[in-house]
């Protein structure tokens, strides 16, 4: 293998926040170790395009509470075209970039895993999604910071749901994956989860909803998982249609889940994936993901990691039933 100098670094995808801490912690390691670090902008599409930068360690200072990316992001179609990861490749050998570190999910880590196998570049992938639906890690860079937001935003919500006697159905981010929404629905003290981990039908709905409001409630929460089908809208839909007595609203969170200052547990993941980042190349590892595991640092292949199967733990639906009674 030929010797790595130079360390090339790039957010891609979606932001989240933890992103900037962890591009401050390859940055300052690397440097530490005696690498050359080059901060690449707009992701793959900087890559493809040269817009590049040479970092040194005041290029990382005071960024660790910021949120988004210093980096900046974008998500590339053209990086997925064969023509456009040779377009990157010569870039990055013009630039003398031996190896990149990749922070982003499931299609920025799939990007590097297709471009690692194609020119055999050393790539490192660190979880950077707020949606934790990446396989072989506990927990992904910005997944708690969007928890704690969601919950906060749930709770001003309840006032005006009990305000009001309402019923709200709150969309929040997730994707494909239930953990966003499950996860705030238990700490926020929310009726009902609608995940996609858990289909439900009407009869589920019914369960859910008309229990609380009819027995022991006066309003409710709901929070749904986003989909283009059976988002939030879907839901209040079908209970003003089937349910017209009860005073329902709808409010889709959004983008603002995506930012703000990373929390500590975030910043903390971050700072710790990061220099393990470091640690993998100087270790020979290539072409895997860094992630945490019982809170131990593990390496994950791209081929695992990116899988589309990451397990939500069913106890989870069962605690939520019990405690919204």
């Amino acid at each position: 293998m030929a010797k790595i100098n130079c360390i090339g670094i790039l957010t891609s995808g979606g932001d989240s926040p933890g992103m900037n801490a962890a591009i401050r912690a390859v940055t300052r390691t690397a440097l530490s170790k005696g690498f050359t670090v080059k901060g690449i902008y707009r992701g793959y599409e900087g890559l493809m395009n040269d817009e590049i930068e040479t970092f040194t360690t005041e290029s990382v200072s005071n960024i660790i509470a910021r949120g988004g990316t210093i980096l900046k992001s974008a998500r590339s179609k053209a990086f997925t075209t064969p023509e456009g990861r040779k377009k990157a490749y010569e870039t990055m050998k013009a630039e003398g970039i031996d190896a990149l570190v990749v922070i982003g999910g499931n299609g920025s880590l799939t990007g590097a895993r297709i471009f690692a196998q194609e020119f055999d570049v050393p790539c490192i992938g660190l979880p950077g999604t707020i949606d934790n639906d990446l396989y072989g890690t506990d927990l992904t860079i910005g997944y708690d910071t969007t928890l704690n937001t969601i919950v906060d935003c749930v709770d001003k919500i309840r006032d005006t749901a009990n305000s009001h006697e309402r019923i709200f159905f709150v969309e929040v981010m997730g994707r494909d994956a239930g953990f966003l929404a499950q996860n705030s629905a238990i700490a926020s003290g929310a009726e009902a989860a609608i995940i996609p981990e858990d289909s439900t039908d009407a009869d589920q709905l019914e369960h859910f909803i008309g229990r609380g409001i009819r027995k022991s409630k006066n309003s409710s929460i709901v929070i749904v998982s986003e989909s283009p089908k059976c988002g939030a809208m879907f839901y209040a839909d079908r209970v003003k249609k089937e349910y017209p007595q009860y005073d329902v609203r709808v409010s889709i969170l959004g983008h603002l889940q995506r930012g703000g200052s990373p929390s500590a547990r975030d910043r903390i993941l971050a700072s710790r994936l990061g220099s393990a980042a470091i640690d993998a190349i100087l270790d020979g590892q290539r072409n895997v993901m860094v992630g945490i595991r019982n809170d131990e640092v593990v390496y994950v292949p791209f081929n695992d990691a990116v899988r589309p199967d990451k397990v939500l733990n069913k106890g989870l639906i069962r605690v939520l039933d019990e405690l919204s009674i």
